[in-house]
């Protein structure tokens, strides 16, 4: 299985819609050749216009502009993940999956001719900005957004740290654009928060499935357990605003809750090397050279401890993995709203030393056999987002299903990718009751467990009935009777 996965490449399930792309193994690039014939007619069209362009165009062209702009558009107008890496992007994707990048943290993809904000990252300038998933970006400093490519817009938002960039953001309901200047950092995001919400309930927050994800999350989780200085007695396991990473990641985070062995996730495409099967063991989640089981150690209990999964539609691709797998175990119960619906693995291709190809090979589908392409993953309860002010519109909310070119749900024979309906719905009062005013708002970085946090209260809320349930249905010891004398 090692070997099948290296052969298989660099496997991206990131969010795949801009900045925060992540990659997976060393890529191969020895495919079996393709016997089809060469499209003649098609490549002689394609060298008559090169040649119109260098004679004709106003300005002379660069020849390596062209062709580099030519493999642009033909790997992007197939669907919204498959993209053309030249030197500078390749090298930003691997700082991406690192885990430290310089910019101001935002997921973008590009619609309308706009940047449109699929979410901020925590703790970055752009969060700490106030700018929020459905914002649209409509200048960069002085240049119009529109006409500009997604990397191109990209590349000009990110620069040296500590300087300033201007953004001009629409947002529904603001009557002007809003102009937001924030100071450029190095981005270094923290892939796994946790804390004591309570005695006995314990919360974590994956922001992102990174290289040292599962080490981080097993860490978390021991910590957990000293500091209650008892076995927890349920988990919130927060993914929301997840815009996936990396596959083993999320594989290692799904078997710390999973029984070994478990199946978590499998991939179809049309090649022998895009079909595989990964489950709950250390050879799938290990990174390359490490011998250790980051999860050898962890309580025995953990397999069992009561386990809630929050998403919502920023939670996308290895999220969507997790919450899929841990929902078809029956391991634990998914709440908040429809995930993003992000069902396809890209592959790192390599062009040259420098240069590559990232290409959608497969899709992904979850231990029941569910392909959650533009459908998403449907909560076992919804419970619906809200502010103080009453519930928050989500009306600009992207998801995969909104994407140009998207691909299609293999099992939705209309296209419209209608999801399945929850068990239940949680719907917040109108208006909510107001706190102590000294409570931090719940979109506050600094504040992990908010009682603003609606939908993280209400999850809460879920597992201490989960936990309930559980412990009634455990067989009661039968009373000890005293011997007869």
């Amino acid at each position: 299985m090692k070997q099948k996965l290296q052969k298989l490449g660099l496997l991206c399930v990131g969010a795949g819609v801009g900045v925060a792309v992540s990659l997976s193994f060393n890529a191969v690039a020895d495919k079996d050749a393709n016997t089809n014939p060469l499209p003649i007619d098609e490549l002689r069209a394609f060298s008559t216009v090169f040649g119109l362009v260098k004679q004709n165009y106003v300005e002379p062209v660069d020849d390596k502009k062209l062709i580099s702009e030519a493999i642009k558009g033909m790997v992007s107008g197939l669907d919204p993940h498959s993209t053309y890496l030249d030197a500078k992007d390749f090298k930003d994707l691997q700082e991406t999956t690192q885990g430290e990048f310089g910019g101001l943290g935002l997921e973008v993809n590009m619609e309308d001719g706009l940047v449109r904000i699929v979410s901020p990252i925590e703790d970055t300038p752009a969060d700490k900005a106030g700018i929020k998933a459905g914002d649209y970006i409509a200048k960069i400093d002085d240049t119009q957004v529109q006409g500009m490519s997604l990397t191109d817009a990209v590349n000009k938002m990110r620069g040296k740290a500590g300087s300033s960039v201007t953004l001009t953001i629409l947002r529904k309901g603001e009557a002007k654009p809003l102009v937001l200047t924030l100071k450029r950092a190095v981005i270094q995001v923290q892939s796994v928060k946790f804390k004591l919400a309570e005695p006995d309930y314990g919360y974590i927050r994956v922001t992102q499935f990174q290289e040292r994800t599962t080490e981080t999350l097993a860490k978390a989780i021991e910590t957990l357990y000293k500091d209650n200085k008892a076995p927890l007695k349920g988990i919130v396991l927060d993914l929301r605003n997840d815009p996936g990473g990396l596959l083993n990641s999320a594989v290692g985070v799904s078997a710390a809750f999973l029984p070994k062995g478990s199946l978590v996730v499998y991939t179809e495409g049309r090649s022998a090397d895009a079909k595989i099967r990964l489950t709950a063991d250390r050879e799938n989640y290990l990174r390359p050279g490490n011998k250790g089981d980051y999860l050898a150690s962890l309580p025995k209990d953990i397999k069992n401890v009561p386990l809630v999964v929050l998403v919502n539609g920023g939670s996308a691709s290895a999220s969507e993995i997790v919450a899929g797998a841990l929902q078809d175990h029956k391991r634990a119960l998914v709440v908040g709203t429809q995930s993003f619906g992000k069902g396809s693995v890209q592959t790192i291709l390599p062009v040259d030393a420098t240069s590559a190809v990232k290409l959608t090979t497969a899709r992904y589908y979850t231990p029941n056999g569910r392909s959650i392409q533009a459908k998403g993953i449907t909560p076992d309860i919804e419970i619906e987002e809200a502010t103080l002010n009453g519930r928050e519109d989500n009306g600009l909310r992207v998801r995969e299903s909104d994407l140009e070119h998207h691909l299609n749900n293999p099992s939705d024979k209309d296209g419209k990718g209608d999801a399945s309906k929850p068990k239940a719905v949680i719907r917040p009062k109108t208006p909510l009751p107001k706190l102590d005013a000294s409570e931090p708002d719940a979109d506050s970085p600094r504040e992990l467990v908010s009682k603003k946090d609606y939908q993280l209260q209400q999850a809460f809320n879920v597992l201490k009935v989960q936990q309930l349930l559980q412990q009634k249905d455990q067989p009661k010891a039968d009373p000890v009777k005293p011997k007869a004398k």
